[in-house]
C-alpha cells in the first residue's frame, strides 16, 4: 500500500471530523442565539406590562378609594419586577409572578365596583393587560422550548463533547422556584 494513499485517507478523515465539529458548533451557536432571542421576546412583553401597570393603577384609583392595600401591592410588585429586570432568570421569574398575582388580585377586587367595570379606560387597560399576559405566556413557552432543545443538544453525544470544548453550559428555564409556586390568593 502506498504511503500517499494512507496519508490522503488520514487527511480526508481529519477534514470530515473537522467539518462535523464545525457543523455541530454552528448548530449550537444558532440554538444559543435562538434562546437569547426568545428571552428578548419575553423581556419586551414584560417591559410592556410594566408600562401598563401605572395606567391600570391610575384608572382604578378614583373608584377604589377603600382598596389602598390592593393598589399598593400592585405598585410594590411592579417596582420589584422593574428592579429585578437585570437579574438572573429565576429571580426575574419570581418577581414577574408576584406582579401577575398582584394584578390578578386587583382585577378580582375591581369586580366589586360596577362603575369601574363600566369605565372605558379601565376596560381598555384590562384588555391590554390580558393580551400582554397571553403574549408573555406564549413567549415563555417558546423560550422554554428553545432552552429545552439547546440543553438537550449540549447534553447528548456528540454535542456534549463540542459543548465542553467551547464551554457551553445549560440555560435556565423561565419558571418559578418550588417555594414560589403557591397559588395566588384572591381577595374579595
Amino acid at each position: 500500500m502506498d504511503i500517499s494513499v494512507v496519508l490522503i485517507a488520514i487527511i480526508v478523515v481529519v477534514v470530515l471530523v473537522l467539518l462535523f465539529v464545525l457543523r455541530l458548533y454552528n448548530r449550537l451557536v444558532a440554538m444559543r442565539n435562538k434562546v437569547r432571542n426568545a428571552w428578548s421576546d419575553i423581556d419586551v412583553q414584560l417591559t410592556f406590562r410594566h408600562n401598563l401597570v401605572p395606567n391600570l393603577v391610575e384608572s382604578v384609583k378614583g373608584y377604589m378609594t377603600h382598596e389602598r392595600e390592593a393598589l399598593e401591592a400592585v405598585a410594590q410588585a411592579r417596582r420589584g419586577a422593574a428592579i429585578k429586570s437585570d437579574a438572573d432568570i429565576a429571580t426575574r421569574a419570581v418577581a414577574e409572578i408576584a406582579l401577575s398575582g398582584a394584578v390578578g388580585n386587583l382585577f378580582a377586587v375591581a369586580e366589586r365596583y360596577p362603575e369601574l367595570k363600566a369605565s372605558q379606560n379601565f376596560l381598555l387597560v384590562q384588555e391590554q393587560l390580558t393580551t400582554t399576559e397571553n403574549r408573555i405566556a406564549f413567549a415563555q413557552q417558546h423560550y422554554n422550548e428553545m432552552v429545552r432543545q439547546f440543553n438537550t443538544s449540549i447534553a447528548e453525544l456528540p454535542g456534549n463533547l463540542v459543548a465542553a470544548v467551547f464551554a457551553y453550559s445549560p440555560e435556565k428555564m423561565f419558571a418559578a422556584e418550588s417555594q414560589n409556586r403557591a397559588p395566588v390568593q384572591m381577595r374579595t
